[in-house]
This record gives C-alpha cells, sequence and structure tokens, in this order.
C-alpha cells in the first residue's frame, strides 16, 4: 500500500499533485493528514481545497490525536491532563538557556498515522504486520535532505519522490506555477518555536492566531505543580529572545534600512 504522508506545505502539496499528474508513479492509495488542530486557517483552506473534488484523484484521511493548544493551555498540574512537551526555549536559574524535548511530533503526527496505518491494513492493535506492507512516501527536497531517515519499523518503507527527483523547495514552487497551482502556506502550528521571525510575522498579520500564540507562550511559564509544589526548573518561551512572545523584536536589518544583497531571491534554504 502506497500512502502519502500530507502535511498540505509546499512539499508534499507537490509530491501529491505530481503523483495526481502521473509523474510520480504507482499512484497511491491515498494520502493522510495529521492534524494538530493547532495550524493556521491558510493551512485548514489550502486542505480543504486539495481534498475538494477534481484535486487528487485518491482520498485525504485525516487523523488527530487531540489538540496540541488545547493541552499546553490545561497543564496546570503534573497530574491534570495530557502532558506532551514542546521544543520551547528554556531559560534557567543561573541564567543558562537550552531547548525542551520535543514530543509533540511523534503524539501528535507520528502516532495517529501509524494507528491508521493499521486501520487501512486492516490489522489489529496486536496483530503483526507483513514487512513492507506499506510505502509511506515522505515529501522531503533536496535541500533538507538531513531529515530523511529509514524507517525504524520493518513493515514500512520509507520513500522520497522529491529527491529521486533532484527536487528543491524551490523547485516544488516552480513546478506548481508552472501547472497554475497555488502556493501552499508553510504548514507547521502557530505556535511551533521553529517558526524564524518571518512565520512569526505572517502570524502577528493574523489577530486571533497571534493572540492564540501569546496565550500559550504566557501559559508555558505558569508554575506546573505536583503535590501543591511548583515543579518548572526553567522558564519556557515561544521565541528564541527568550522573552514574552508580545515583547519580542520582529524587525529585519532590512526595516533599520540595510539593503537586500540577495534582491528577495529565495532558494528555500531559509526554513524548515
Amino acid at each position: 500500500m502506497h500512502i502519502i504522508s500530507l502535511g498540505a506545505g509546499v512539499q508534499s502539496t507537490t509530491m501529491a499533485l505530481m503523483a495526481a499528474h502521473g509523474e510520480i508513479t504507482p499512484m497511491p492509495d491515498c494520502a493522510i493528514f495529521a492534524d494538530t488542530q493547532w495550524e493556521p486557517k491558510a493551512v485548514y483552506d489550502h486542505l480543504a481545497w486539495l481534498m475538494s473534488p477534481n484535486v487528487l484523484p485518491f482520498p485525504v484521511h485525516i487523523v488527530s490525536a487531540g489538540n496540541i493548544r488545547e493541552d499546553l493551555l490545561g497543564r496546570r498540574s503534573a497530574r491534570g491532563g495530557r502532558f506532551v512537551t514542546i521544543p520551547a526555549f528554556l531559560l534557567h536559574k543561573n541564567g543558562a538557556d537550552g531547548m525542551g524535548r520535543r514530543q509533540c511530533t511523534t503524539h501528535y503526527k507520528i502516532e495517529p498515522l501509524m494507528h491508521k496505518k493499521r486501520e487501512l491494513l486492516g490489522v489489529g492493535r496486536r496483530q503483526p504486520i507483513p514487512v513492507g506492507a506499506i510505502t509511506s512516501w515522505i515529501g522531503i527536497s533536496l535541500d533538507e535532505i538531513i531529515r530523511a531517515t529509514p524507517s525504524k519499523v520493518r513493515y514500512e518503507i520509507k520513500r522520497f519522490p522529491l529527491l529521486e527527483k533532484s527536487m528543491r523547495r524551490y523547485d516544488c514552487m516552480q513546478w506548481l506555477e508552472r501547472n497554475g497551482y497555488p502556493t501552499p502556506p508553510k504548514s507547521a502550528c502557530i505556535g511551533c518555536p521553529f517558526h524564524g521571525d518571518a512565520e512569526w510575522k505572517l502570524i502577528k498579520a493574523q489577530p486571533d492566531e497571534w493572540r492564540e500564540a501569546i496565550e500559550v507562550d504566557a501559559a508555558i511559564r505558569s508554575p506546573i505543580e505536583r503535590d501543591g509544589v511548583p515543579s518548572m526548573r526553567a522558564k519556557q518561551f515561544l521565541h528564541r529572545q527568550l522573552v514574552p512572545l508580545d515583547q519580542v523584536d520582529l524587525s529585519t536589518a532590512e526595516d533599520h534600512g540595510q539593503l537586500n544583497l540577495f534582491n528577495n531571491e529565495c532558494e528555500g534554504m531559509c526554513g524548515v
């Protein structure tokens, strides 16, 4: 069974549409979108377009392990609710900085994807799956080849069609433009600490999304108590400047008059 891991960003969208055009074969059986329930509205709008009639010739399944924003806001007790860490930026009491563990990808993305794959194969939770039963198509382009790792389970083979075609993110954007498709938004949680300042500025331009990010940023610094005793060893921040999100300086050197020597030419190397 051939399954596309669909993030609804530039690379996975291009891969899915190239399959629809017959430029990547065989035709996938389906695509799966793992929803953290806290993506920007633009991502959900783009996903709805992908799932609309006459766009993709195969079904798109949406799976979810819950709402990451609600889970982060609900962390007031180490014994209450779901506790999944995000790679927040840390400021320790001694002034040292660091980064939190990244459990969110496993819990909100990888695990629901694997549950759905078992369901599609008709395999129960404890039943064995034949070796190589699934070929998962992953939308990793040449400029992020370091992320292309082999499968950790014997029943799944990871395939990277964009690497097979030596395509970079910029090549994907050109392919979409040549074929008359819209440029997909960046797919990531609204409050993802891996955002660069360009992404944060886009979120800030959407008042509701910016307000949600500020709310979560403040919440992750609220003391998490265990038996009434605060258990946090460091303050957590969504932005690498280690200040509350509504105090972050998102201005660029160009905003202060510095010449842009790259002439706005993007080769897809800046973002993840």
